[in-house]
């Protein structure tokens, strides 16, 4: 038999990507099954590898999709195959979360452990609501307390003592049970005017507020439709909310987006829409690759001993530039090879990676697309000038047209990376669309709008509101029937800028 593995106990947090603990991010990124539950937020499973194997055990009240002994048994069995296991768990693994059952399994079976834990939505999403369950005017003490066994079972609760003590109360799991959670509170002697409030879908997108007082909220929560995952707050501090909220007001507080890059190259993008208040799924609909076929081998050898011929090397992206310069490399050579030539860049990100390299580009376009490099240098270089373009074996032809219109020019395309359609990520898509909530989806190429489709199939595509960049991905997504509106540039402050205008108008 192979060495047995190892089982991470994980919180994932209250929902929001930005409130996974650094821990608890590289263990994603290392482990190799993910075995993970209901209350795990989109944004995470979003950020999940897309070449991990995945396992839902997922329970909601009234449905448990795997019982408890089985998800026991699924650790047990993954670790002793030798796999580094990662058993993700909304919220903090020891409260309320049922780690200590799985712990005392995994230590039966003798299989090693580690917990990682996890800020708990007990905390953050009164938090995120504005509400300090602490404030030394208000309180001292704060009591969470499960709601979730409380349905037809008289006296799990000491209500009696949670009044005494005059803390904040947070109850979660509990709304199935919310009535007769807040008459148990009232016949303890709570007072009815206390201030109460239910948080629904805390820390996400999707998060609501109803507040009213302790003889109030059941009555109001059920007007307002308020569903699970909630939590309920019963006390003073309850007051603060109103004057402390601040998540509301963040400019793309409320907005759900796809960003359909890889989660690799759109970290800068997530990173500043996440900082407005966005929730942002990252789903990867298309991957770059090295060129792997032989024919295409041979013409990029035949070209690495030809660039003494190119006076201009251009790029239309982040990962030409770093395939070409890897590919250099591989062949012994490197950036000495072609410190004769001037370089042209799409972007402000095709620069970035060039400088990176020590390299600045001599040529970018104000507009950052393929049209408008092909037309800069078409009007810039001299005649006689051999043009080595670098780029994708499916890139637009576009640049190409523009350079064509300047019959002086000479130049090659070179496919130096393919870009494919990956399989595996349809589900998460379609879940993420159809679940509604999703307010946009960004697209940076005409190819990611069909790798988009491709997953979706058939999908009502005229409520998609797309935001793409460049004129070309816009006329890809509306042929599919989407609402769209262009960005400027791939730059992602303009990218965000955009987004910012369809929203506030």
């Amino acid at each position: 038999m192979g060495k047995t593995g190892k089982v991470w106990l994980v919180g994932a947090g209250p929902g929001s990507a930005d409130l996974l603990t650094v821990k608890a991010g590289r263990l994603l990124d290392m482990g190799d099954c993910i075995v993970y539950d209901r209350l795990v937020g989109r944004e995470i499973l979003a950020m999940l590898p897309p070449d991990k194997e995945r396992i839902d055990v997922g329970k909601s009240a009234g449905n448990h999709a795997v019982p408890q002994s089985e998800i026991n048994q699924i650790l047990i069995r993954e670790a002793k195959r030798g796999k580094k296991v990662i058993r993700l768990k909304g919220g903090d693994p020891f409260l309320f979360g049922r780690g200590g059952e799985e712990l005392e399994a995994l230590c039966e079976a003798k299989i090693p452990y580690e917990v990682v834990p996890g800020i708990s939505s007990s905390i953050a999403v009164p938090a995120y609501q504005g509400i300090p369950v602490t404030h030394r005017d208000y309180v001292s003490s704060v009591h969470i307390i499960t709601g979730h066994h409380r349905a037809g079972k008289d006296g799990a609760i000491d209500y009696e003592a949670l009044v005494r003590m005059g803390g904040t109360l947070v109850f979660l799991m509990g709304v199935g049970a919310l009535k007769e959670i807040m008459e148990g509170l009232l016949k303890a002697g709570m007072r009815a005017d206390m201030p109460a409030a239910v948080l629904q879908q805390g820390t996400t997108a999707g998060q609501r507020r109803v507040a009213a007082t302790a003889a109030t909220l059941a009555e109001e929560a059920k007007r307002q439709k308020i569903k699970p995952p909630s939590i309920i707050v019963v006390g003073e501090v309850c007051r603060l909310a109103d004057q402390f909220s601040w998540y509301d007001k963040l400019l793309l507080s409320g907005e759900r987006i796809v960003v359909t890059r890889p989660s690799e190259r759109g970290f800068k993008l997530q990173e500043q829409l996440r900082a407005l208040g966005a929730e942002v799924l990252s789903v990867p609909v298309i991957r770059t690759v090295p060129v792997r076929d032989s024919v295409r081998l041979a013409v990029i050898e035949k070209e690495l001993k030809r660039l003494r011929d190119y006076e201009v090397l251009a790029f239309t992206s982040v990962y030409g530039v770093e395939r070409f310069f890897e590919i250099l490399l591989e062949a012994g050579m490197d950036v000495r090879h072609v410190s004769h030539m001037r370089f042209a860049a799409i972007g402000q990100g095709t620069c970035d990676a060039l400088r990176v390299r020590g390299i600045r580009a001599d040529y970018m376009p104000k507009q950052y697309d393929g049209a408008s490099l092909g037309r800069l240098l078409a009007g810039e270089l001299e005649d006689g000038t051999g043009i080595l373009l670098a780029r994708s074996s499916i890139g637009g032809a576009e640049i190409l047209e523009e350079l064509e219109k300047n019959p002086g020019l000479t130049y090659t395309d070179l496919a130096v990376y393919d870009t494919i359609f990956p399989e595996g990520q349809e589900q998460y898509l379609r879940s993420f669309l159809e679940a509604g909530g999703v307010t946009r989806v960004v697209f940076t190429s005409s190819s990611t709008v069909e790798g988009f489709t491709r997953m979706m199939g058939a999908f009502p595509y005229d409520r998609v509101k797309a935001v793409c960049i460049g004129r070309k991905t816009a006329q890809t997504a509306e042929k599919a029937g989407m609402q769209t509106v262009t960005a400027r540039n791939a730059a992602i402050e303009e990218i965000t800028a955009c987004i910012c205008r369809t929203v506030h108008g």
